[in-house]
């Protein structure tokens, strides 16, 4: 009887991503600590003066300055760039890393053994790269609200910031769908990381315009970016659970197409 899923696989996989993992969760370590110091309920602060130096730059970024809750400053400086783009870069890596390397190498016929079918090694894969993200929205969740509570004790809306995270990981998962499906798509590691690294990263940059306001402001609406809003999820908006389900739903499909290509194409081995 043929395998759904190969414990042995995903072990194998986890050992070879733990020292990247670990490096990522260090990155976001450094600039989650360095930034909530930085609130200064009493006046502007450094970053708030840099919002209004540079208003658009900042506003391209997802930053504005004038936060008077040390949620809202998160909110603000944190879910912009530093959360969206470091885990962006590991899902990147890590998709790529999963399926496209092996095929581009011609070593995935190692991953195909017996009694393992095609689809459980995709399935394997697939679970490896949403554990990984888990851990990282996890580990940054546990981690803001651990340095909010040193430096300003009980000032944290702790269901506010579960519910930004619960949306940074909705985000995160449907990124992870897009990656894992070019992994999957393509065979060599080139067009993998050229379209699941770029389709991505485009629209990013399209969000970024949006951000700064002006003619380009309805670019919003083409990027899936607008779906994780910061604003909504602090005004508990009904919105923001609707844009959770996209964002959510999407990744399942992504992901289950993914599997779906894998399964079938000729893999030339």
């Amino acid at each position: 009887m043929h395998k759904m899923f190969s414990g042995r696989l995903f072990t194998k996989e986890m050992k070879s991503l733990w020292i990247m993992l670990i490096i990522f969760i260090a990155i976001i370590s450094m600039y989650v600590s360095v930034i909530i110091s930085m609130f200064d309920p009493a006046q502007a602060g450094i970053l708030d003066q840099f919002a209004k130096d540079m208003p658009q730059m900042m506003s391209a970024v997802g930053m504005s300055a004038g936060a008077t809750t040390i949620t809202g400053f998160m909110a603000s400086y944190l879910y912009g760039f530093i959360l969206l783009i470091v885990p962006l870069i590991f899902t990147i890596i890590c998709a790529n890393n999963l399926v496209a390397r092996y095929t581009d190498r011609g070593s995935l016929v190692s991953l195909l053994a017996a009694p393992v079918k095609r689809s459980a090694v995709a399935l394997t894969q697939m679970w490896v790269l949403i554990f990984c993200i888990v851990i990282l929205v996890a580990y940054t969740t546990g981690l803001q609200i651990i340095v909010a509570q040193y430096y300003f004790p009980n000032q944290v809306v702790v269901g506010q910031l579960l519910l930004l995270n619960l949306g940074l990981l909705c985000l995160h998962l449907f990124i992870g769908g897009i990656c894992f499906l070019c992994s999957c798509a393509f065979n060599d590691v080139k067009n993998s990381l050229t379209y699941g690294a770029g389709i991505p990263l485009v629209m990013y940059i399209l969000q970024a315009m949006a951000n700064m306001g002006g003619k380009v402001e309805n670019v919003k609406y083409f990027t899936f970016f607008s779906l994780f809003n910061s604003t909504n999820i602090l005004a508990w908006h009904p919105y923001a659970f609707w844009e959770y389900g996209s964002l959510g739903l999407g990744a399942v499909l992504l992901f289950w197409i993914a599997i779906a290509v894998f399964s079938k194409k000729n893999l030339n081995i």
